[in-house]
C-alpha cells in the first residue's frame, strides 16, 4: 500500500515485536481497508499475532438504538469475515482508550494501527493514546481515497479550492486493495460473538429490534452499489435533486458505518464510460465528501458558529435580531409539528427510514434557522437531530451539511434578506419548482 496513508501519532520506536493490534474505529470491515491491511503487513513481516479490537463507548454524540443496531449487525458479518482470515477478534463494550491500553498490555503488543478521525472526540482518544502507550501508534487514513493530511494541509475553503488538489494526487492514491489470505502467524482464533441485545441493555438502549428500512453489513452495501450502477445511475445527475425521483444511491449509511470503502466505490465507477451521471456522483462521493473530511480534520469548531467563514458570521450577526414570523423549541422540531407540511414530511422521512433525502436535508436545515432564536441555537438543534435519527449522521458528511446550510460553509455569499443574511436561502415555492412537493408531503405525512 502506499505508505502516505500511514503517520506515526508518537515518536516511539519499536523495540521487541511480539504482536500487532489493529484498534477498529471508523472502517467496520475486513477487506478494502487499509488500516486493517497496514496492520496485516505488520504483523506478517515480522510473523508475529495480528490482533483486531473493536471498543464501543457509553455514548457517541447522541446515537440511538437505530445507529446502533446497523452498526452492531454489520459487525456480526466482520467478525466472522475476520474468524474466517484466522484473525483474533474482540469486542468490548468499555472506554476506548483503557480498552486499548490493557489489550496491548495482556497480548503484549508491540505495534498499533487505527482508523483516521476527524471529528473531536475520536480524535480525543488517539491524543490521549499517542502519550499513553509506550510502543508505536499509526493512524492510517482509509477513509478518504485521497489521505486528507495528503490533499492539504488546511482547511479548505470551498470545493473549487480543493478539487484540483484532489484530482492531482487521484492516480497516486486511487490504486486496487490486496485480497487478504487466512493470516497463519495467529493460533488458538475463537469466532466473536456479537450479541446485540446484551451491549444495547448495557448502553441503556432499547434492545428491541428496529425495522431499519436498509439491509446493514458489507455484503449489503456491495449489493446496493450494483443496484445503484445498474438501475438509478443513469438519471443521477438530473434526479439527484427530486426526493422523489429514485436517484440517488443510498450509500451514506454504509460509507459512514465503514462497511464499504468510498475507495472501492469509485473503482467500481471509473472503468464506466464517461458521461453526466457518472461524473456528477464522482464529484459528490469524492471531491464533496473529501471537503467535508477536510472541513472536520482542520476546523475544531466544525459545529458551532465559531467555524462558520468570517463573511458567514458577519452577515448572520447583523441579522440575528430580524424578527421570526415562527419559533420552535428543538421538542416541536423533533416530533414534526411546524406548520410547513413539507419540513414535517423531511422530518418524518428521518425518524422513519434513518435516512432524509439529500435536497431535502438542505432545505430542512435552512428552515431550522429561520425559525429558531439565533444560528448557535439552530446548528445545536440541526446537528442533535441528525446525530440522532440519521444513520449516516455523527459524520464529518453530516456536520458540514449543516453547516453549508445554516452557515453558508464552503459557499458564497448571495443576495441579503432578512435572518440568513447573505447566507443561500431556500423556500417552499422554490423546491414546487424542482419536484411534486405533493406527492413527498403524502407519502410522509403523519
Amino acid at each position: 500500500m502506499n505508505p502516505k496513508r500511514i503517520r506515526q501519532l508518537n515518536q516511539i520506536k519499536e523495540q521487541n515485536s511480539n504482536a500487532v493490534l489493529y484498534w477498529m474505529d471508523r472502517e467496520r470491515r475486513s477487506q478494502d481497508n487499509w488500516a486493517l491491511i497496514a496492520a496485516y503487513g505488520h504483523a506478517k513481516r515480522n510473523k508475529v499475532p495480528l490482533h483486531v479490537l473493536y471498543a464501543i463507548p457509553a455514548a457517541f454524540y447522541e446515537a440511538g438504538s437505530r445507529s446502533y443496531q446497523f452498526m452492531l449487525k454489520g459487525l456480526q458479518e466482520t467478525a466472522q469475515t475476520l474468524f474466517d482470515l484466522n484473525i483474533h477478534f474482540t469486542l468490548k463494550v468499555e472506554d476506548p482508550v483503557q480498552t486499548v491500553l490493557q489489550c496491548v498490555k495482556q497480548n503484549k503488543i508491540s505495534a498499533v494501527y487505527t482508523d483516521l478521525a476527524s471529528l473531536r472526540l475520536p480524535r480525543s482518544w488517539r491524543t490521549q493514546l499517542a502519550k499513553s502507550l509506550d510502543v508505536p501508534f499509526f493512524e492510517v487514513d482509509a477513509r478518504s481515497v485521497v489521505p486528507v493530511f495528503e490533499t492539504s494541509n488546511k482547511k479548505e475553503y470551498s470545493a473549487r479550492t480543493i478539487r484540483p488538489k484532489l484530482h492531482s494526487k487521484l492516480a497516486e492514491f486511487l490504486d486496487e486493495f490486496p485480497k487478504l489470505s487466512p493470516f497463519k502467524y495467529n493460533t488458538g482464533v475463537e469466532a466473536c460473538k456479537v450479541d446485540i441485545a446484551f451491549i444495547l441493555k448495557k448502553l441503556g438502549l432499547d434492545s428491541r429490534p428496529i425495522d431499519l428500512h436498509f439491509q446493514p453489513g458489507v455484503k449489503a452495501a456491495k449489493k446496493m452499489l450494483s443496484s445503484f450502477i445498474k438501475d438509478h445511475l443513469s438519471i443521477y445527475d438530473k434526479g439527484r435533486s427530486d426526493p422523489n425521483a429514485q436517484a440517488l444511491s443510498n450509500l451514506s449509511p454504509y460509507l459512514h458505518f465503514g462497511q464499504i470503502s468510498a475507495q472501492r466505490v469509485l473503482l467500481n465507477l471509473v472503468s464506466l464510460p464517461e458521461s453526466d451521471n457518472k461524473n456528477s456522483f464522482i464529484e459528490e462521493l469524492f471531491v464533496r465528501r473529501e471537503l467535508a473530511e477536510n472541513f472536520c480534520f482542520y476546523e475544531p469548531n466544525y459545529d458551532n458558529f465559531s467555524g462558520l467563514h468570517v463573511w458567514a458570521q458577519t452577515t448572520l450577526n447583523q441579522h440575528r435580531n430580524d424578527p421570526r414570523e415562527f419559533l420552535y423549541s428543538q421538542q416541536e422540531f423533533e416530533e414534526s409539528n411546524t406548520h410547513d407540511f413539507l419540513w414535517n414530511a423531511a422530518q418524518n422521512q428521518m425518524k422513519l427510514e434513518g435516512k432524509m433525502h439529500g435536497f431535502m436535508r438542505m432545505y430542512w436545515g435552512k428552515k431550522i434557522l429561520e425559525w429558531s432564536k439565533g444560528p448557535e441555537e439552530a446548528l445545536k438543534i440541526a446537528n442533535y437531530l441528525n446525530n440522532k435519527y440519521e444513520l449516516d449522521g455523527r459524520d464529518p458528511s453530516g456536520y458540514t451539511g449543516v453547516a453549508w446550510s445554516i452557515g453558508g460553509v464552503h459557499d458564497r455569499a448571495w443576495f441579503e434578506r432578512p435572518i440568513f443574511g447573505k447566507v443561500r436561502y431556500m423556500n417552499f415555492n422554490g423546491c414546487k419548482r424542482k419536484f411534486n412537493v405533493e406527492a413527498y408531503i403524502e407519502k410522509y405525512s403523519n
